[in-house]
């Protein structure tokens, strides 16, 4: 009895996730994709690996100087 009540247990689980699945609220992939462009295009220029970094110190994957001691 105690199997059948634990894969009851689940199966409701599996019932319910699918349920809150399901209840999403989905958008066709040529309206996301549409979507995507025109936020690209619209912060483009805000993009550091587009345009280029102002200047080497704010450039956050610039070289580290390495320490010589003598």
């Amino acid at each position: 009895m105690d199997i059948f009540a634990n894969n009851l247990q689940q199966q409701r689980a599996v019932t319910e996730q699918l349920r809150r699945e399901a209840a999403i609220q989905r958008m066709p992939v040529t309206q996301a994709v549409s979507d995507i462009i025109k936020y690209v295009t619209d912060h483009e220029q805000e993009d550091c690996l587009l345009v280029g970094f102002s200047s080497q110190k704010v450039n956050p994957f610039r070289e580290k100087s390495t320490c010589s001691i003598l």
